[in-house]
């Protein structure tokens, strides 16, 4: 019989949202609208869509490894040097690159709960420990985190804005907070979804990597680019961190097709701009209909917002009765967070769907 390490059985696996060919079929459903994995609704560039065709002539060779155009291109549009960024399928790998770099057996690293499942599962694989401290009002309790370091302490994961919440900790609490972690931690500031916030509260990271050297900001492609599908991630961070990762990074861990879109994407500023306007004006409607059928709502900084369904029934119900209408949903049970669905801020179109399916069900 074969067996595994002890740690896996430990570990469940992530349960994705069912694929909207899926639910059409269980259904019998033509129309299906998916607002469960925050996706951007607009798609991707058509300069992205271009550049995977074209990539295509060349799908014998390996990857560039260096992801050398991609590489050029961001240190440009970031103004960062090139040694400062290193490239992931999707910045999930890349948490995991750093738990492979730092955690060792009985290492601990703290982030808050409820928030992305990634940080727990990279660390615990490696042996490590995850120091979970409760969020507060929905959002980081950054002084919670700092009564957590210990000797052990090896890693802080903050993902600004926060999944499944939405809320931010501002560029003061972060400034602050910096100062009091030993400099010995790293801080992995997550800003998978920082391109949709245009609050001037929101952090600044990337001027402060100089003189906190003990940081690395994680972002991707996948959320206001569209290329999910794509899997590409990167960090940014001193070039000593950079060089360590790279030593456990699989050579041609990013597609040709993923480098070549993201490259295009970086270059396609129209595209960003309407999916940023889009984002904050479909936000602005969720947030007039949420009040107007008196729903509580956590105020968001991302392209999801969780919403409170409780009065319909449990989430899971809700979550269920959503489908059977043609909306796929993530059910707050899920996430740590009963009673709520967390809802992709979609089109325009799809939200008043949305809407009139949830005045529906109440």
């Amino acid at each position: 019989m074969i067996t595994c390490r002890e740690v896996v059985k430990s570990l469940r696996p992530y349960v994705p949202g069912k694929p909207i060919e899926e639910v059409q079929k269980e259904y019998n459903l033509t129309n299906v609208i998916k607002l469960a994995s925050n996706e951007n609704p607009l798609g991707c560039s058509q300069k992205a869509k271009e550049a995977i065709i074209s990539s295509l002539e060349n799908v014998e060779f390996y990857p560039d490894g260096n992801a050398t155009k991609l590489r050029k291109a961001l240190s440009k549009n970031l103004d960062v040097n090139e040694n400062q960024l290193i490239f992931g399928a999707g910045s999930d790998e890349i948490i995991t690159m750093l738990a492979k770099t730092f955690i060792e057996k009985d290492d601990e690293a703290i982030t808050c709960t409820p928030t992305f499942p990634q940080y727990k599962s990279a660390v615990t694989v490696f042996g490590g420990k995850i120091v979970e401290v409760p969020l507060v009002d929905y959002t980081y309790d950054l002084e919670g985190i700092v009564n957590a370091i210990t000797d052990k302490t090896k890693i802080i994961f903050i993902s600004n804005p926060n999944n499944p919440t939405g809320t931010i900790i501002t560029a003061e609490q972060q400034l602050e907070f910096i100062k009091k972690v030993p400099s010995n931690v790293l801080i992995v500031m997550d800003e998978a979804y920082s391109e949709y916030i245009i609050e001037d509260e929101y952090p600044k990271t990337l001027p402060l990597l100089e003189k906190y050297p003990n940081i690395i900001i994680l972002r991707t492609f996948s959320k206001a680019y569209g290329l999910a599908s794509l899997r590409v991630g990167y960090g940014i961070a001193n070039e000593s961190i950079i060089e360590l990762l790279n030593r456990v990074r699989g050579p041609f861990n990013v597609t040709s097709a993923a480098i070549s879109a993201a490259t295009a994407s970086l270059e396609d500023k129209g595209f960003l701009t309407t999916s940023i306007q889009t984002n904050n004006e479909v936000k602005s409607f969720i947030y007039k209909k949420c009040k107007e059928m008196d729903f509580d709502f956590i105020p968001t900084y991302g392209n999801f917002i969780m919403i409170e369904t409780e009065k319909i029934g449990n989430d899971l119900e809700v979550f269920n009765k959503l489908q059977s209408k043609g909306i796929i949903v993530r059910p707050g049970s899920f996430l740590g967070l009963k009673g709520w669905q967390r809802v992709t801020i979609g089109t325009m179109e799809q939200m008043e769907f949305f809407f009139n399916i949830l005045k529906e069900l109440i």
